[in-house]
């Protein structure tokens, strides 16, 4: 009799124990639920956030399209293909930005031609043969000024 109680109360604890295991998966499930809800919708806010920002400081500095930089390169590779200067492939530095910097920075001072400013920043300074374009007697310029110098090249 008393083995027969003490297994019906190890069973009763079992029950509960287990019961109150189900209940806490339960509540664990729902909170981490909620957590996740919250994290995605505070991602949301955040995205919102900054495009609000990016917004205000274009509006703010005057900035319509964020002109495009030139990206630093390995001064061993083709500045526009990233090819390899080796031995036999020569490198050529752009003569006509060269040539044309004191009159670009000129003529982007008085504001009559912000694209020959525009240039000498965009310029991809050394390019491979294949790279360039030839301009004569005036040696070698990269495809950025040549196309900004004939646009019907474009």
């Amino acid at each position: 009799a008393r083995a027969r109680q003490d297994g019906e109360r190890w069973a009763s604890a079992l029950q509960r124990a287990q019961r109150e295991a189900l209940e806490r998966e339960a509540t664990r499930g729902a909170e981490q639920a909620r957590q996740q809800e919250l994290i995605r919708d505070m991602k949301e806010r955040l995205l919102e956030l900054l495009r609000e920002k990016d917004a205000l400081w274009q509006k703010t500095e005057g900035i319509d399209t964020p002109m495009p930089r030139p990206v630093p390169h390995d001064p061993g590779l083709c500045a526009r293909c990233h090819k390899d200067f080796r031995l036999l492939s020569r490198r050529y530095n752009c003569r006509w930005a060269m040539r044309g910097m004191g009159v670009a920075l000129a003529q982007c001072r008085d504001g009559s031609a912000l694209t020959s400013c525009s240039l000498s920043r965009l310029c991809q300074g050394k390019v491979c043969h294949t790279c360039s374009m030839d301009m004569g007697k005036h040696g070698r310029c990269c495809l950025i000024c040549y196309q900004q110098r004939h646009p019907q090249a474009t």
